[in-house]
């Protein structure tokens, strides 16, 4: 039998190999909160107008913003992981500690558990990323988003959506495929040289694994999370949706298992429109590179626009 300092040494270190593999999402208070007018308010008139109508603003409840119910599903999380939280949300805000402070009255009366947070007033936010070890950085400030990818973050710009709350306590999320989880070299080749080319590009090199697209890390870090839960109990879905379709699966298959992680659901859709599908699958966001996806996509779900690869070239 373990002498008592033996287990608690145990239980010290399995709670920290827990917070080692905690999941944790950066998120704006944009893309948190409902903002809009005060934003405008910001553009139109500049900072000392806005800093005025915060402050005098400040008791009057910010309403959620296409990112919160997200950040609600990830934070009840925590109430399944035990003692150590699973997940971790931080808040990164080109606000002002001043201003922000409506923003922190928002958090406590909705009862987020967020707690460390950094201001920037007006300044860059993305340089706080890798201190705080986000494995995802969700943004409404474009510019922001951008820096983040450059730096190897996971990152999107959510945009503006009508997407109604999903009613299900399950957190589900969806990916699309290219220059999201995997490396855009397939796109390059369908712009470059046409779709049957692409075709047989993969076909011939089905085989060989795609590289990692600047969501892998991200996807991986959610696969450990989901891997503390049974899996036909998991409080996590994930999704790929791609336009890609046979033969081309194939070698996205053999990826994702070449990198053991699980996917619970792949959707091969040979071009059609992905906003049916991610109805369908009630996907609380989505993550694409194409710009004409991601419109299409903003009308049925919340969307995270992720500028990289030859589609935003």
């Amino acid at each position: 039998m373990n002498a008592p300092e033996d287990l608690t040494a145990t239980n010290a270190h399995a709670e920290s190999s827990v917070r080692d593999n905690r999941l944790v999402v950066a998120i704006s208070s944009r893309a948190l909160f409902d903002m809009g007018s005060s934003h405008e308010l910001f553009e139109r008139e500049g900072l000392d107008a806005y800093r005025s109508f915060q402050i005098e603003h400040e008791d009057e409840l910010l309403k959620p913003g296409v990112a919160f119910p997200l950040v609600q599903k990830l934070l009840d999380l925590n109430k399944l992981s035990g003692d150590v939280p699973a997940v971790e949300v931080i808040l990164l805000s080109r606000n002002s500690g001043d201003t922000g402070l409506r923003i922190f009255n928002a958090i406590q009366h909705y009862g987020l558990e967020i707690s460390r947070a950094a201001f920037t007033s007006g300044a860059p936010t993305s340089d706080y990323i890798a201190p705080f070890k986000a494995d995802l950085f969700l943004s409404a400030n474009a510019e922001d988003v951008g820096r983040a990818l450059r730096a190897g973050v996971a990152a999107a710009t959510i945009l503006p959506s009508t997407a109604p709350p999903r009613s299900t306590e399950q957190l589900r999320i969806a990916f699309d495929g290219d220059a999201v989880i995997f490396g855009d070299e397939g796109e390059r080749v369908s712009r470059e040289q046409g779709l049957d080319a692409f075709h047989r590009n993969e076909t011939e090199m089905w085989a060989e694994p795609l590289s990692g697209g600047p969501f892998r890390g991200f996807l991986s870090a959610l696969h450990r999370l989901q891997a503390a839960f049974p899996a036909e109990t998991s409080p996590i879905r994930t999704a790929l949706v791609t336009a890609r379709s046979a033969p081309a699966h194939k070698r996205v298959i053999l990826t994702l298992r070449r990198w053991g992680v699980r996917i619970d659901e792949a959707l091969f859709l040979g071009g059609r429109d992905k906003g049916p599908f991610l109805d369908a699958f009630g996907a609380d966001i989505f993550f694409d590179d194409s710009p004409a996806n991601v419109e299409s996509a903003r009308r049925v779900v919340a969307t995270g626009h992720v500028p990289h690869g030859v589609s935003n070239s």
